[in-house]
């Protein structure tokens, strides 16, 4: 069995989220037969790939950061999805952290990357975050040190809402 974990970023632009799945799709084919996949399913980068994990017929892992991560983290408008995905998850891990805050996302990562043979990352290759704990960059810095391989994810067109620039107005 392989298990492949994600991170990624949350807020593509809905032009990405088509090519992300497909590129998603594709790679995640090549380990269908015999799938474990763990994410935290996030809104985004990680609940896109554990849609694809559980379309393939794979197993999903669900790792939550904190106990009240649901309820003061999850958006109304990702609530429904991120409900249906530990619905069908296999296992679900919430650490024992009562609040969501930098601590339980580094130690949500580092249980990501405990539990898999690669890690699939989402990622624009961004440098490492100021405050080093807990993004995309960071996680995917922590695979590589601890010989975790990892597969990126970024299909040509693929954007994020932070990187692009607001229309002009004049």
């Amino acid at each position: 069995m392989t298990t492949l974990a994600v991170t990624g970023h949350m807020d593509l632009t809905d032009e990405s989220v088509p090519l992300v799945r497909a590129a998603l799709r594709t790679l995640l084919t090549a380990y269908e037969d015999n799938l474990t996949g763990v994410s935290c399913i996030a809104a985004g980068a990680d609940s896109l790939f554990a849609e694809e994990v559980t379309a393939l017929g794979g197993r999903l892992v669900v790792v939550i950061p904190s106990r009240d991560y649901r309820a003061r983290k999850v958006k109304p408008a990702h609530a429904a999805l991120f409900d249906r995905l530990v619905g069908v998850a296999t296992d679900v891990v919430t650490l024992p952290y009562e609040t969501a805050n930098r601590d339980a996302y580094v130690s949500a990562n580092e249980e990501l990357l405990k539990r898999a043979d690669r890690l699939i990352a989402v990622w624009d290759a961004t440098p490492v975050s100021a405050s080093g704990k807990g993004g995309t960059a960071d996680t995917v810095e922590l695979a590589r040190a601890a010989g975790v391989p990892v597969d990126v994810v970024w299909p040509q067109g693929a954007a994020r809402r932070s990187a692009v620039a607001p229309a002009s107005t004049g």
